[in-house]
């Protein structure tokens, strides 16, 4: 969200906003020339739920870099021949692998830290040069 402040003038001026792949910028004219899809087509996929931009104050959508990636992708699968709710399907699936990849990096690097405080004894207690060999009976 943008702040409005009055510089000295006594003008209203505003502060710059952070932009990333989530921020909403794009009309749904121009979301459709960058997907390639028709209006119809984006309204649509956002009542099915595939693609949900970001909505002004007046409710109009805008759609921001990843919404545009993922309409291409949907344009994709349905050129692949999967209906709308396998697409719907497959987004939550990888909207659920990536939230499971995110979390299991983070405990990676809690497990990391604890075995750095307090390393295990079996760890300690053979050298990186030490042979085991195996002899069956």
């Amino acid at each position: 969200m943008t702040k409005n402040m009055t510089n000295s003038d006594g003008n209203e001026k505003r502060e710059p906003q952070e932009i990333d792949d989530e921020t909403g910028l794009y009309v749904i004219s121009v979301a459709s020339e960058l997907s390639g899809l028709h209006p119809q087509t984006l309204r649509q996929y956002d009542r099915l739920g595939l693609v949900s931009p970001n909505r002004t104050e007046g409710r109009n959508r805008r759609y921001s870099l990843r919404d545009i990636a993922s309409l291409r992708m949907v344009q994709r699968l349905v050129g692949e021949g999967i209906n709308h709710a396998g697409i719907k399907r497959i987004i939550e699936l990888e909207s659920a692998m990536a939230n499971m990849a995110v979390e299991v990096a983070k405990l990676r690097i809690e497990v990391d830290a604890l075995i750095a405080e307090n390393p295990p004894k079996s760890l300690n207690s053979r050298k990186k040069n030490d042979v085991i060999i195996y002899k069956e009976d």
